[in-house]
């Protein structure tokens, strides 16, 4: 019996496989297509999974040629104009690179940690009993103790296991293409009265931009167009003349393609044996959010499973996946849906709502509190057993408030319980990111003399200015499970399977 097959080999089934691969596990990943797919169908990734790959001492390799990564100086909030400028200190990150490149890079990655991605095949079912998932091949059988179905939006997995993933589909259909192109196309397209983003009409909508030198990225949207397999440029073309009246010379088609946009979440991350992740268990109708929260979702359930295939921690730690995970989908669902519902808006009161919107998005705290919902949602983590602490609000809610946005106390009772762990400036340069580059616990003695004995948590003594506390004790998740005074014993019991007498 194999330990766990990943369905799916996109970013989300990839990054899950190199969790697993750097804790240990060797995974299995099946993929139903025969090579990977040069579609750019995703052009970067913005929030908190740019904070871990750097954890995992990628971001550097990954962000090589990227024409931008770091703090953005500004983001498309459902059309409306959300800027940065001056806040140095939002958490939100971007880096922008082509998912071709993306999977690429995972790939060889989850390769060198000794992950088995097996093309070309295909899952016809599944089914499962209390001792594994039984997969039904194109080419024979397989048994796994468990399964995670990173299989996208139509996701057979999920329908497998019998998992309901109730939501809406939009009645606007979007056709986009890239198109080799050179500068004069730009030039010629302003002076038709057009301008880089979303160009609104009476009709529709058409996106005109560019990231990458050469590329020009198009788009249309229209109410009552539905989704095909395949697009030509003639039906590119066409589709600009219902909207705007003409066509463009938008260049060399790259890419074409047409989706219907949805809002959907999963009514369960897990059923028995199996889980999902990434597209299976959520979809969102705008902003740009769908690989941030896959990948992260990866990178929370692959330590755990890891653990508990490594007979670490009791089964029951595996339940903190949806207990964490479908807060987060369900938080990103309602801010994408606001963002669609914003854009949507048509004729004057459209323009005067988002004019209005980007008054008030240009104070301080509301763009603030923007940035942390497209980093990461605002979610807090509980302890083992616990549901995520709902959305922070108040006056006090910011980088380190908590639930209760009177005294900000979170899980543990510190501030930082339960949240993703500042980068810290340590003695000697080091930062925290630097600490965890295995994907092992850590415990970071800050100057609290606390101390564990196992040889998966690793202590590091360090020095900072300012400490946030004597000590953290930070999931290989980069979430801190337990931060100062008491309560160390039972943090380490509950996340980590350690017994007192260890502690």
């Amino acid at each position: 019996m194999e330990d766990i097959v990943i369905v799916g080999a996109g970013p989300v089934g990839l990054m899950l496989a190199c969790e697993l691969g750097l804790a240990g596990v060797r995974p299995i990943v099946l993929e139903k297509r025969a090579e990977p797919s040069e579609l750019p169908k995703a052009n970067g990734l913005g929030g908190q999974i740019v904070e871990l790959l750097d954890h995992r001492g990628l971001l550097e390799p990954f962000s090589a040629g990227s024409p931008f990564t770091g703090r953005p100086p500004g983001f498309p909030f459902g059309g409306a104009d959300l800027r940065f400028d001056g806040i140095d200190d939002i958490p939100l990150r971007l880096l922008l690179i082509q998912q071709p490149r993306l999977e690429r890079l995972l790939t060889e990655r989850a390769l060198e940690l000794g992950a088995d991605i097996r093309r070309g095949r295909e899952v016809r079912s599944l089914s499962q009993n209390e001792e594994g998932v039984t997969l039904e091949l194109d080419e024979g059988r397989m048994r796994a103790r468990y399964v995670a179905g990173c299989d996208g939006a139509g996701s057979l997995v999920r329908r497998w296991a019998g998992i309901e993933f109730a939501g809406t589909t939009d009645d606007e259909g979007l056709m986009v293409g890239h198109f080799k192109t050179d500068l004069a196309v730009f030039d010629s397209l302003e002076s038709d009265g057009l301008r880089p983003g979303w160009n609104r009409t009476p009709r529709g909508r058409v996106l005109l931009t560019s990231l990458h030198e050469g590329v020009l990225i198009a788009g249309v949207r229209e109410p009552g167009a539905s989704q095909s397999d395949s697009v030509t440029l003639a039906d590119f073309q066409a589709a600009l003349r219902r909207v705007l009246g003409r066509e463009l010379p938008l260049g060399e088609p790259i890419w074409l393609s047409s989706t219907v946009a949805q809002a959907r979440l999963a009514e369960r991350y897990r059923a028995g044996r199996v889980f999902l992740a990434g597209d299976a268990a959520h979809l969102f109708p705008a902003g740009g959010s769908a690989l941030n929260v896959g990948m992260t979702d990866a990178v929370n359930l692959g330590w755990k499973l890891a653990a508990r295939l490594r007979r670490r921690v009791p089964e029951a730690l595996l339940d903190t996946y949806e207990g964490e995970r479908r807060p987060v989908g369900a938080r990103t669902l309602t801010q994408t849906r606001a963002q669609a519902a914003i854009d949507r808006a048509d004729g004057a009161d459209g323009e005067a709502l988002r004019e209005v919107l980007s008054e008030v998005f240009a104070f301080e705290q509301p763009a603030r509190h923007l940035a942390t919902l497209l980093h990461d949602s605002g979610i807090r983590y509980g302890h083992p057993g616990e549901q995520a602490a709902g959305p922070v609000t108040g006056p006090d809610a910011g980088p380190e408030a908590g639930p209760d946005a009177t005294s900000g106390a979170g899980p543990g009772g510190h501030p930082l319980a339960g949240r993703f762990v500042p980068d810290l400036r340590l003695e000697g340069g080091r930062r925290v990111a630097e600490l965890m580059r295995e994907g092992r616990p850590v415990l970071l003695d800050l100057g609290g003399g606390a101390t564990l004995d196992d040889d998966w948590i690793e202590t590091v003594s360090a020095r900072c200015d300012d400490p946030p506390a004597g000590a953290l004790l930070i999931r290989p998740d980069g979430y801190v499970a337990w931060a100062g005074g008491d309560g160390l014993a039972e943090a380490a019991e509950q996340w980590f399977g350690l017994t007192a007498s260890r502690v």
